[in-house]
């Protein structure tokens, strides 16, 4: 196939379709490359825990789709894939509708000759009662923007009535104690102190407002080797985070917990981290797909369809030189696409699509942040192959440098680095936690 006809469609711009996108933008150009994505705009995935806490702006932080497309020579399309029409090679698009109901885009079909799923993933429930009612998951920008609001309603509300009621309490429940469950408990710590800054002070965040961290494993970050998580435990009880483990939530209610032994915990706002699964509508898709809805892929990252790709969270890929299937990390996908670029290079080109080898993980460890001085990490040697532990401001400069490596994939050097000393300078004139 010629490479002037040749069109790949991404649907998906989280931290992989979006770099996917702009490395082949800017080698093919907006006639070879299409982005589809429901929203307008790309935050770093990683960083919801901060949107959430307030100690991130997505007014400022956000990247307009648009303006990546512009920059970095891709096609943008606004809108949500309802259905695949794998034989015509046609994706068909949800119409768009403003806030008022009023439609913006209709309803529309796009063709492709490759199609790459990069949809990302969502919070799994495995059925717990009550928990889509009350529990917040952070998927997206609009939902860690709901927990913010609510947390900033109840400790307004909280300091108002603290006067008339000094036993008052605020309860924080998250369910989960993954990267991101560890990462928001350390993030409100953070902002806590901060909201008291700006004026909530008839609050004292150590003594009126207390956070439970519930997980179901033996240990937090369980995935993860057994120093981070000894290490991660020990810095959040140290600043009065309530760490439980082994414990299964069984029950979510508008104003308690219950686990599995029965045991009740109070909250007044409960995050669920517990576990992803990828949205139900890749079941419909008519490809392989495993029991939380990733699509099967082989070691090409080819679905069932050798014209459709998978990568990232919505993919179930197998771990070459491991047993089981690749982590939903962000750096799995951050490789898929370094490997996904001379593949789609080549049938852009017309060219033999398959390399010689399939896609081979290299892990380097992981870094979690707990809290903005502090942080937990292990990893890889290059060269020696040893694991080493890092901790404390290190780890923390270490995991800030992956979203600047993000944000340079996408934009480049120059406009990261302007991006940066922007944001530096702006944050010297805001407050430190955002409270409206």
């Amino acid at each position: 196939m010629k490479s002037i006809d040749h069109q790949v469609v991404i649907v998906g711009g989280g931290a992989g379709g979006l770099e996917l996108a702009a490395r082949l933008g800017r080698k093919f150009g907006p006639r070879h490359v299409v982005l589809i994505d429901r929203s307008d705009a790309h935050i770093w995935k990683p960083s919801l825990h901060e949107v959430a806490a307030g100690t991130l702006d997505i007014h400022r932080e956000g990247l307009s789709y648009f303006m990546l497309a512009k920059d970095c020579g891709f096609t943008f399309v606004l809108g949500e894939v309802e259905a695949v029409d794998s034989k015509a090679r046609q994706v068909q698009i949800k119409p768009v509708y403003a806030d008022t109901g009023e439609e913006i885009f209709s309803s529309r079909t796009l063709p492709y000759h490759t199609l790459v799923m990069s949809v990302g993933s969502k919070s799994n429930f495995f059925g717990t009662p009550g928990a889509a009612e009350h529990a917040i998951a952070l998927d997206s920008t609009a939902e860690a923007e709901r927990f913010r609001l609510k947390l900033l309603h109840l400790l307004v509300a909280a300091n108002r009535r603290k006067a008339d009621d000094p036993s008052l309490q605020l309860n924080i429940g998250i369910v989960g104690g993954g990267a991101t469950g560890v990462e928001l408990a350390a993030e409100l710590l953070e902002a806590l102190d901060d909201a008291v800054f700006y004026g909530l002070n008839q609050l004292d965040p150590k003594r009126d407002i207390r956070i439970v961290l519930l997980e179901g494993a033996d240990r937090i970050l369980s995935a993860l080797p057994p120093k981070m998580s000894a290490a991660a435990q020990r810095l959040l009880e140290d600043r009065g985070v309530t760490v439980r483990t082994s414990v299964r939530v069984a029950a979510v209610g508008e104003h308690e917990l219950t686990d599995a032994e029965g045991r009740s915990y109070p909250v007044d706002l409960c995050v669920w981290a517990a576990g992803i699964k990828a949205p139900a509508w890749l079941r419909d898709l008519g490809l392989e797909t495993n029991r939380v809805n990733q699509l099967v892929v082989d070691r090409y990252l080819r679905t069932t369809d050798p014209d459709i790709y998978a990568i990232g969270d919505c993919a179930q890929a197998p771990w070459q030189g491991q047993e089981g299937a690749l982590p939903a990390r962000a750096q799995v996908a951050h490789q898929q696409v370094g490997y996904l670029i001379d593949v789609l290079d080549a049938r852009i080109r017309g060219a033999e699509d398959r390399p010689a080898k399939g896609f081979r993980f290299r892990d380097y460890g992981s870094l979690v942040s707990v809290g903005h001085s502090r942080g937990v990490g292990s990893l890889m040697g290059v060269l020696s192959g040893k694991s080493w532990f890092v901790e404390g401001l290190l780890a923390r400069w270490m995991y800030m440098s992956l979203h600047l490596m993000h944000h340079f994939a996408v934009l480049g050097p120059v406009r990261t680095a302007t991006l940066a000393i922007g944001r530096l300078l702006t944050k010297r004139g805001a407050p430190r936690v955002k409270l409206h």
